[in-house]
């Protein structure tokens, strides 16, 4: 296993439950964090509790985005790992979605990703090194009634990161995709038309657990990909 003492860590949606978590992890293992959020107040109590620097962020505003990457940049050469666990949950039957509900969903989990890309992919490119993790969810990979938007946002990310990840491969930046299915997290509170026994959910604390494991995989290979799913639970 790979130490995280010293690393530079991103950690983009880092008030949401799972990144929250990470976050935790990250500090007892020593990596230097940088945070961000949408939630300015939640933010600024996480890097007070973790010695983390917070950048309030909308990941779907270019400008906004590529502003912190040159902070963060004019601190530190790169970013060693950027940790994206931000997106946005319209689950609801496709009748009943809007235009609102495309656009909204596809530039929070797609075009937002894009953004990240762009601005700290360079910095690692040049230094030949770094990691870069996404969770496009098992609804990137696997349909789900209801789920259509939602899908096509997490369908086209992991297309993206698996495309990227080939353009890649005479570098040792890395690119690992974890799937994870039925978090109890806020996820849930949103705009979300399915209910399920959330008591039979993985925790943000596992899911977490999952994401700082895959942090410390070794730089001689690279776990493309993972999936982390409750045992069993169904639709009530």
């Amino acid at each position: 296993m790979e130490s995280l003492q010293n690393k530079n860590v991103l950690i983009v949606g880092a008030t949401g439950g799972i990144g929250e978590e990470v976050a935790k992890m990250m500090k007892n293992s020593k990596a230097n964090l940088f945070l961000t959020g949408r939630d300015t107040a939640k933010l600024n109590a996480l890097a007070e509790k973790t010695g983390g620097k917070a950048y309030t962020l909308d990941i779907t505003d270019e400008q906004a985005v590529n502003a912190v990457a040159e902070k963060i940049h004019a601190d530190i050469e790169q970013v060693d790992i950027l940790i994206n666990v931000a997106g946005l949950g319209v689950v609801k039957p496709f009748d009943d979605l809007t235009y609102e509900d495309f656009d909204r969903t596809i530039a929070a989990n797609l075009r937002g990703p894009f953004n990240l890309l762009k601005a700290f992919l360079p910095a690692m490119k040049k230094a030949k090194k770094g990691l870069i993790v996404n969770l496009p969810g098992v609804l990137g990979k696997t349909p789900m009634a209801g789920a259509s938007v939602y899908a096509a946002s997490k369908y086209g990310l992991n297309g993206m990161l698996k495309s990227v990840r080939e353009e890649l491969r005479r570098t040792e930046v890395r690119i690992t995709n974890l799937y994870l299915g039925g978090v109890d997290t806020p996820f849930w509170d949103e705009e979300i038309d399915i209910r399920f026994d959330r008591k039979k959910f993985i925790t943000a604390k596992e899911a977490a657990t999952a994401v700082w494991f895959l942090c410390q995989q070794p730089r001689s290979g690279v776990v493309s990909e993972m999936a982390l799913q409750p045992f069993n639970h169904q639709a009530i």
